[in-house]
C-alpha cells in the first residue's frame, strides 16, 4: 500500500500591504463628469452638498454655511479655503495656498467637487485576504 504525504514546511508569511499614495489630486479641478453623483448633488443643492462633504471629512457639517453668510462680501470664502487646505494636508497632496485661494475664490463649486471626489476615492475600503499556506497530508484509503 503506497502512501503519498505532502508537507509544506514553509513558515506562514505575514500579509504584505502595498498602499499607493499619490501626492497629487486623483482628479482635476474640471473633472466633474468623472463622478456624476458628486456633480449632480453639487449642482442641484450646493449648500447640502458642502455640508455633506464637510461631515464626511469628519468636521462640523454646519461650517460651510458660514461661507454663504459671507457671500455678500468680495472675499475668499474662508471655510472653502480651509477645507481645501485640510484635505491637501491630510492626504499629503502637494500644491500651494495660492492655488487653493484661486480655486476657492473663482471656482468654488468645482473645488468642492474635487474635494468630495478625493475624499470618496481615498476612503474606499481595502480588503486584505491573507492566504496562508496549509499543511496537507494525503493518505489513500
Amino acid at each position: 500500500m503506497a502512501t503519498n504525504v505532502f508537507i509544506n514546511n514553509q513558515q506562514p508569511q505575514p500579509p504584505t500591504l502595498v498602499a499607493v499614495h499619490s501626492n497629487q489630486w486623483s482628479t482635476g479641478i474640471c473633472d466633474c463628469c468623472s463622478d456624476l453623483d458628486v456633480c449632480c448633488f453639487a449642482c442641484w443643492c450646493f449648500p447640502c452638498f458642502t455640508c455633506s462633504t464637510m461631515s464626511t471629512f469628519g468636521e462640523n457639517f454646519c461650517l460651510p454655511l458660514l461661507d454663504m453668510m459671507l457671500s455678500t462680501q468680495p472675499c475668499t470664502p474662508p471655510v472653502s479655503m480651509s477645507m481645501r487646505v485640510a484635505v491637501r494636508s491630510r492626504y499629503g497632496i502637494q500644491e500651494d495656498m495660492t492655488s487653493d485661494c484661486m480655486y476657492a475664490t473663482f471656482c468654488n463649486t468645482c473645488s468642492w467637487c474635487q474635494i468630495a471626489r478625493e475624499i470618496k476615492r481615498r476612503k474606499q475600503t481595502l480588503t486584505i485576504i491573507n492566504a496562508q499556506p496549509a499543511y496537507m497530508a494525503l493518505f489513500p484509503v
